[in-house]
This record gives structure tokens, sequence and C-alpha cells, in this order.
């Protein structure tokens, strides 16, 4: 898991604490809408995260060194 995965779990975390199981108001901000999204954002970076380490190792190519055992 690459770390933008691992960032996104974590906004989708707090997002959901956010959004489902805070009560509390702070005058002119909805802690509700905030945590929807910090939930979106943390899908969208899990998403990005997986597409990124897939890339990346479709990039990766082999190398293959060969030896002529006759010129030792």
């Amino acid at each position: 898991m690459s770390p933008t995965a691992g960032s996104g779990i974590g906004l989708l975390v707090i997002g959901a604490i956010l959004a489902f199981a805070v009560k509390d108001s702070i005058p002119g901000i909805s802690l509700e809408i905030v945590g929807y999204i910090c939930m979106a954002g943390g899908v969208l970076a899990i998403i990005f995260g997986f597409v990124g380490a897939r890339s990346q190792t479709s990039r990766r190519t082999d190398s293959t060194e060969r030896r002529n055992d006759d010129q030792l």
C-alpha cells in the first residue's frame, strides 16, 4: 500500500467521525459537511494511491545480463 492510500484511509476515518459521531457545532461551519468532504478526499487519495502504485510496477522493466563464457 502506498503512503497516499494510507493517508486516504486516515482521511476517510476522520471524515466519518466528523460526519456521523460529532454532535457539537461551530458557528458558521457544518462539521457534517466537513466530514463528507474529508471522506471524499480520502476515497480519491486511496484511488490515486493504488493507480500510482500500479503504474509504477507496470513501468518497471527487467533486464538480464548475459555473459559469454568463452571470453573468461
